[in-house]
């Protein structure tokens, strides 16, 4: 009896961690949706103004008319981002030329750090279709609300580091959010959901 309150207690405590981040919103193998108020904007309703970390101004209106696949991170992450970007090239590689047709997007949340030319030497230990967006924390700050996403700094040994959502939004071509990739989620359950939103 124990051992039973001991699991399900665990199990609480990780669902709510999860939904806290974000991660836990759709579920690879589930078909629950979320309330409407956590679902993130369609892309046409969000209005940011970023830079990518090629100097150019990005809005989420140049996005419509392609799917996209944006994620939130930073470059002094110490895990969750690089794996995850990792994962990101590798699905596009397994895509082959279908994955040219994505905006591949990585949005920072520690603009505070991570300029333009940080954002471009981080990204070139990945695949080059995925595009860096930095710009005013403001701006930021307006990104994650439109994706219904959080982030926080939180002190660390007299610096800092960043808590934010960790999963992969997935758009259709005309700006509707489709789903989203889980941290850690399996290829196998991955790919089919980038491939539905390129049909």
């Amino acid at each position: 009896m124990r051992r039973r309150q001991l699991i399900l207690g665990l199990g609480g405590a990780s669902g709510a961690l999860a939904f806290t981040l974000g991660l836990g919103w759709l579920q690879s193998r589930g078909r629950a949706q979320p309330p409407a108020a956590l679902l993130p904007l369609p892309i046409g309703e969000m209005g940011f103004a970023l830079t990518n970390h090629r100097g150019e101004p990005v809005r989420p209106a140049d996005w419509i008319g392609r799917p996209t696949m944006a994620f939130f991170g930073f470059t002094w992450c110490p895990d969750v981002c690089p794996t995850t970007l990792s994962d990101i090239s590798g699905w596009l590689d397994e895509l082959g030329p279908d994955a040219d047709r994505l905006n591949t997007v990585f949005i920072t949340v520690d603009p505070e750090r991570d300029t333009q030319q940080v954002l471009a030497d981080y990204l070139a230990n990945f695949d080059p279709r995925i595009t860096g967006l930095t710009g005013p924390l403001a701006e930021v700050e307006r990104a994650v609300a439109g994706f219904r996403a959080r982030f926080e700094k939180v002190p660390r040994d007299g610096d800092y580091t960043m808590d934010h959502t960790a999963g992969v939004f997935l758009f259709r071509a005309d700006g509707r959010f489709a789903s989203i990739i889980d941290y850690h989620e399996d290829r196998r359950f991955a790919l089919p959901k980038i491939r539905r939103v390129l049909t």
